[in-house]
């Protein structure tokens, strides 16, 4: 590894500027009444998913005591 150290030219930076472009970009174009249904169809279903997802979960994360698996472990214990 050499000790001698090149400068780095950031005059660049400073002129860049003076490059930049005055030209405006094109208007973005609407969205047809299709792709705005597509992607409100899109969104519900994810939410809909979310939704059901919670709700078929929400049975199996309760640590509550009274559940079906407590009343099907006394049924064999009284044979």
């Amino acid at each position: 590894m050499s000790g001698r150290r090149e400068p780095v030219p950031f005059a660049f930076v400073a002129e860049a500027d003076r490059f930049r472009s005055n030209v405006t970009p094109p208007p973005r174009e609407r969205a047809s009444a299709g792709q705005l249904a597509g992607r409100w169809l899109l969104g519900l279903t994810l939410v809909a998913g979310l939704v059901g997802s919670l709700v078929i979960g929400m049975p199996a994360m309760s640590s509550d005591p009274s559940g079906p698996g407590t009343q099907q472990s006394q049924a064999t214990e009284g044979r």
